[in-house]
């Protein structure tokens, strides 16, 4: 791939997204800036580059200042940063629609030559959801300052790091069922993580990509139900699989939710109830000139440590 970009920002690049993006960008020799609140936890990163290539940085998201002084001199933008719940001074509000009208406008400021926010399907101002909402209002405050931003949309995504399959996988370790919220018909397009790294990549290649929408899905779509039997089918394990009224999940999600780290909010339950894929019409992978890998091809190199006996267990069949 060409790039004449030198330096990028990224913000929230130590994370799920982050780290696959990083070992591409790296590559084209661009020198990278992780943008991050603790700039430690993003030392292992390092290793992808040259000496003094990638850099991490302190940032505040909620200082004018200091995102101002992040982007400074850098050619691409790219904001990776989301939550899928609140906590402390974590907001959906100040995360996901303060924070990227924020970058996006210092961004423009500095003089960066491409923007790329990472979104959600979804996203929708009017969702009775927090978070589809402030995924919504993050976007439109992107264009209103870079016109110009290229915004990706994925589904779930999954990859060895992921908080979905390996969630699921690990209650199929303890639980004696899984729980079928709604009773599992809502549907999903999962994405797998490289693909929407190399996303990102051509987005910033693309003449045609600035001011554009993309929505990134894999292959095929999935009730939530068909979710749980891959987990189970992957990990050979055999549990029940129980059907959760949406009344009883908003009552756990109120209760889960006060955990510092809930399995279940209200927010996510509402989300769970309408579907997460691609629009019909939408720009897609394909239009980047990638073809989306399926999960059953990825989910098995990470999901089979969750096996009984471990990864290199030979048991052919379903276990306890």
């Amino acid at each position: 791939m060409s790039f004449r970009y030198r330096v990028a920002t990224v913000f929230g690049g130590s994370g799920f997204i982050g780290r696959h993006l990083i070992k591409r960008l790296a590559k084209t020799g661009t020198v990278i800036r992780i943008a991050t609140r603790h700039p430690s936890s993003a030392n292992f990163l390092r290793t992808n580059g040259a000496v003094g290539q990638i850099v991490p940085i302190a940032v505040d998201i909620r200082d004018d200042a200091s995102v101002a002084a992040a982007v400074r001199g850098s050619d691409i933008v790219i904001n990776l940063i989301g939550i899928l719940y609140e906590s402390g001074v974590n907001s959906f509000k100040g995360t996901q629609a303060e924070a990227p009208a924020r970058i996006a406008r210092a961004a423009k400021a500095a003089g960066a030559q491409r923007f790329i926010q990472i979104s959600a399907i979804g996203a929708d101002a009017k969702s009775k959801s927090a978070y589809a909402r402030t995924k919504a209002a993050g976007e439109q405050a992107v264009r209103e300052a870079f016109p110009e931003a290229t915004i990706l949309r994925p589904s779930v995504v999954f990859g060895p790091e992921d908080g979905f399959f390996n969630r699921f996988a690990a209650m199929a370790r303890v639980l004696p069922a899984l729980p079928l919220i709604g009773g599992g018909h809502t549907k999903f397009q999962p994405v797998y993580v490289g693909d929407v790294a190399d996303a990102i990549m051509k987005a910033l290649a693309s003449a045609e990509a600035p001011g554009k929408t993309y929505e990134l899905g894999g292959p095929r779509v999935y009730t939530f139900k068909e979710l749980m039997e891959l987990v189970l089918a992957e990990t050979k394990r055999k549990r029940f699989l129980v059907s959760v009224p949406w009344s009883v999940a908003e009552f756990q999600g109120k209760v889960l939710g006060k955990l510092p780290k809930p399995m279940l909010t209200e927010d996510q339950v509402e989300l769970l109830r309408s579907d997460n894929v691609v629009a019909p019409g939408a720009a897609t992978l394909a239009d980047l000139g990638i073809s989306p890998t399926a999960a059953e091809v990825i989910i098995p190199t990470y999901l089979d440590r969750y096996r009984i006996g471990g990864r290199f267990s030979q048991r052919a069949g379903y276990g306890t």
